[in-house]
């Protein structure tokens, strides 16, 4: 069985006449329950929920701290290529921009490499646009190889593949996937995702799945906020971990909360995630997933991020690059334009000042 079946099951689901039906007493049940239902996840995302966010919040921040002490874990992403054979109206990568292209050579994979290194950090997310052509399974495996040489966790973000290649992958070194189904709603899926490759909705939906069933140690997955409608984007999105946490469990489920940033061909978004609603959108996932990695990427903004540290995240990216070769000599554009400009050790040393533990590395292969 795959998650599209469980997700065919909320097609005509009236998730407005649900909304409207909560109310406060449903909530605050919600809020105090040990092992939440997809109905209490509703209520904890309903509208009606924001005014409750406090008591949300202190919950979240009671759960984390169980399950994950005062720690925060810390990752770096590094772009190998932007060639991409597809075209999505929302992304600096997508084929019909004309950006500067770049792949990086091995020689140039283990130079950033090498810069990356010496912050610390031990947890790398290696990333390429979604062109197999240009970076076929063969050179994925390679800047494994390099990539660990200087680090203990190695994490892809790359094209969709198959069960197959993910466990090719999983023999040259990778430990993680992340892979976002960007949005969950099937007619706007097609509507953002034009051509390519990436158009192939189902594909992509069962690509955590296949991960999983390779082998992987992680998953990580979202929906990338601004396309869809928010409260049923967040629900699908916390339903689709919880769906891959009951079914392999020896597999860790991470969610990362993406909000839509500027990048190359100006893509307006659909609906706007404020910072409240995100905060409520964390705070649920963390109730209805209390083991989840809560992942905050430097989309966001510094002040923003150190606030959300002391309700329920547990994973950050800390001097982040998007440009492929960003670390050293940076020609290109970058995917998506970040917020949090901060140095990784700056952004170490607020970790610190808060009262937590940053994590450098958590895994290491024996």
């Amino acid at each position: 069985m795959s998650f599209l079946n469980k997700l065919n099951r909320y097609k005509s689901f009236d998730f407005k006449n649900y909304f409207d039906n909560v109310d406060d007493e449903m909530i605050l049940s919600s809020i105090e329950k040990k092992e939440l239902n997809p109905f209490d996840f509703l209520n904890l995302l309903s509208p009606k929920a924001q005014s409750h966010l406090e008591k949300m919040a202190q919950k979240a921040h009671e759960i984390t701290v169980a399950n994950f002490g005062y720690t925060i874990s810390l990752y770096l992403p590094i772009y190998v290529s932007n060639y991409c054979s597809s075209d999505c109206l929302y992304c600096g990568f997508s084929k019909k921009n004309k950006i500067h292209r770049k792949k990086l050579t091995l020689e140039e994979v283990e130079i950033e490499a090498s810069e990356i290194a010496k912050t610390g950090i031990k947890h790398i997310l290696f990333l390429t646009g979604e062109s197999r052509k240009i970076t076929p399974l063969e050179y994925l495996c390679d800047v494994t190889k390099i990539l660990k040489k200087y680090f203990s966790l190695v994490a892809i973000e790359v094209f969709p593949m198959s069960e197959e290649d993910y466990k090719t992958l999983f023999k040259a070194g990778v430990d993680e996937l992340t892979v976002y189904q960007e949005v969950y709603d099937k007619s706007l899926y097609h509507s953002v995702h034009v051509s390519g490759e990436k158009s192939n909705y189902e594909y992509r939906l069962d690509t955590p799945q296949r991960g999983a069933k390779a082998g992987f140690r992680g998953i990580n997955i979202g929906t990338l906020f601004g396309i869809g409608d928010i409260q049923k984007e967040a629900f699908f999105s916390g339903l689709h971990a919880s769906y891959l946490s009951n079914k392999y469990l020896e597999c860790g489920i991470g969610l990362s909360i993406p909000r839509i940033n500027d990048a190359e061909g100006d893509f307006k978004p659909n609906t706007i995630l404020d910072d409240a609603t995100f905060v409520q959108i964390m705070c649920a996932y963390r109730l209805f997933l209390p083991r989840a990695d809560i992942n905050i990427s430097t989309r966001e903004s510094a002040q923003f991020r150190d606030n959300l540290l002391n309700i329920c995240a547990t994973k950050f990216s800390a001097g982040s690059k998007t440009e492929v070769g960003g670390y050293t000599k940076a020609k290109t554009e970058p995917q998506f334009e970040i917020s949090d400009k901060r140095e990784s050790s700056d952004v170490i040393q607020r970790i610190q000042e808060l009262g937590y533990e940053p994590v450098y590395k958590n895994w290491e292969n024996i």
